[in-house]
């Protein structure tokens, strides 16, 4: 493959189908020269297989998420949900040798041209970045500090594993949330992009999200991709995989969660249900 300018950033698939599917159908209207998926293959959802094959079949430049990992038994689901654990066990019973290979030879990190850093959790720890959550300013900071310490001389570093997208960016000494959907990069900055999830969202907008990155415009877009999520959702149910609660409306839920919280019990729920 010759100079790569522009990339397709996917994020966090989870064997969701249908939202692949339809999010490899709007890239490639956009031509990008490589797509790049940070991680999280397989797990919550029931098609892995299928979404390992058709990551492979575009030649997907793909990391290691910490669901990919667990599945292929490089680190414990001790850390995980309930929910996420016994997706893991479910996954790996169906998954092909060949599938688990492949995840297993999935690196954590990669270097795209010196350009562009890649990584699933988190730039900044040596060892167990994938199951780090940038989803603090403190832990965005180590990482941007890493960023800018790497001997690439990038100054962009894709990450997933939040399932928000967002891009983040470092200037002058100061770093803050970039909120719109098409931003024009700083020559002088260092950014951390993320572009949220192809298969398990965690807002009420269940559309899968992606970014294309033009190095050479220096432009980040956010692409928001509808398809029919109740297909992977029945799929999921019937395989004893949805969270609980997860049939109920949108109001009930957030209702229930309100409530927990008000007498303790929201983040013990919330392993066993998530």
């Amino acid at each position: 493959m010759g100079l790569i300018v522009k990339l397709a950033l996917i994020s966090d698939v989870h064997a969701n189908l249908e939202a692949l599917e339809a999010t490899l159908a709007d890239i490639a209207r956009r031509s990008p020269d490589r797509i790049v998926c940070l991680g999280d293959i397989v797990g919550y959802n029931t098609n892995p297989a299928e979404c390992i094959a058709l990551l492979r079949q575009v030649d997907c430049l793909c990391i290691a998420g910490n669901h990919d990992r667990a599945v292929c038994g490089e680190i414990t689901t001790e850390t995980f949900s309930d929910v996420a654990a016994r997706a893991v066990a479910w996954t790996r019973r169906r998954l092909g040798a060949d599938a688990i290979d492949f995840l297993r030879g999935l690196p954590l990190k990669a270097n795209i041209e010196d350009k562009v850093l890649a990584v699933h959790g988190a730039l900044h720890p040596e060892s167990g970045c994938e199951t780090v959550r940038l989803d603090s300013d403190d832990r965005r900071l180590l990482s941007f500090e890493a960023l800018v310490a790497h001997p690439s001389g990038a100054r962009i570093c894709a990450f997933g594993h939040t399932h928000r997208h967002g891009v983040y960016e470092l200037r002058g000494g100061r770093a803050r949330l970039r909120p719109e959907d098409e931003v024009v990069l700083d020559d002088a900055a260092y950014y951390l992009v993320n572009p949220g999830t192809v298969g398990e969202p965690r807002t009420r907008d269940w559309r899968a999200t992606y970014m294309m990155l033009d190095t050479a415009r220096r432009i980040v877009t956010v692409r928001y991709v509808t398809y029919d999520a109740a297909v992977p959702f029945a799929k999921t149910r019937k395989a004893g995989l949805a969270p609980a609660f997860s049939y109920l409306p949108v109001p009930v839920r957030d209702a229930l969660k309100r409530g927990l919280r008000a007498v303790g019990l929201y983040e013990p729920v919330k392993r066993l249900t998530r």
